[in-house]
């Protein structure tokens, strides 16, 4: 029986994910997931896809009472409210733009240092607007175990370094890909699967220090056809949230039957 294995969150896009033993989901996805992004001096979106360090900084958002606490490889720990806010910023994000306004206080200065280049941090004025393309992505635990050992690293290979949402125990290898289109329950919510992701180069970075560490892409290449012939590299799966609920670290996760997905479809659910 496939069940939910971990849930992992970034609340700031580019640092290191956090991994709560509960959610809830709602249209935006994980609602506190990627609330906030990085940018450089110009608005661009800045990630760990060029400045690895920043997967080292480990981010812990209060929404409730509205703080955000960074804490730095050296112990550093610099912390302030997360609604005080400046000017606003636009930034596309693959293809989509994110609108946000800047977070004031000691965050820029700490990120920039450690980046070695000027860093800001931007609070997105929607959920879900800074996500790279849709709400939700789901992966197995088969699947990257299969990968790590055709890249010689044997079952151990870290998932965390694809920053999936939602990871998936006890099923075949590349199962998931099986489930495009199909409705999937997990606890008290319901996800659609959409379609594969295209990787990046930040899968191939270990992901508590953001050294390169593995040849994901070159190892994917090797076995796995390119998206629609000639897309990107996929490993794992975009779903979107078909019906708001909670799910948790051990929940079941039940793909609906083709048959009756078409009969739900078909009812205009």
């Amino acid at each position: 029986m496939p069940v939910l294995s971990r849930i992992s969150i970034a609340p700031v896009k580019g640092l290191r994910m956090l991994h709560p033993d509960a959610v809830d989901l709602d249209a935006s996805g994980i609602p506190t997931d990627r609330r906030f992004f990085l940018v450089g001096e110009r608005g661009e979106l800045v990630d760990a896809t060029a400045h690895g360090k920043l997967l080292s900084v480990v981010p812990d958002y209060d929404p409730e009472h509205e703080r955000l606490r960074l804490v730095f490889p050296d112990a550093t720990v610099v912390e302030g409210p997360a609604d005080r806010l400046g000017s606003a910023v636009a930034t596309d994000v693959y293809g989509r733009v994110a609108e946000g306004r800047q977070l004031l206080g000691p965050f820029d200065m700490a990120l920039s240092q450690l980046a070695g280049r000027p860093i800001g941090i931007v609070r997105a004025d929607r959920d879900g607007t800074a996500q790279d393309a849709h709400a939700l992505t789901v992966v197995s635990r088969a699947s990257v175990r299969d990968l790590g050992v055709r890249g010689g690293r044997g079952e151990d290979l870290d998932a965390r370094r694809f920053r999936i949402n939602l990871e998936v125990d006890g099923t075949d290898p590349y199962e998931e890909d099986t489930w495009t289109r199909r409705p999937v329950r997990i606890g008290d919510a319901t996800i659609r699967v959409l379609g594969q992701i295209p990787r990046c180069v930040v899968t191939t970075l270990e992901p508590d220090t953001g050294k390169k560490d593995f040849a994901t892409l070159t190892v994917i290449a090797g076995y796995r056809p390119r998206i629609g012939g000639r897309g990107g590299l996929p490993f794992g799966m975009y779903a979107e949230v078909a019906r708001p609920g909670t799910v948790r670290v051990g929940d079941e996760v039940a793909p609906v039957s083709a048959t009756r997905a078409g009969r739900m479809g078909a009812g205009g659910r």
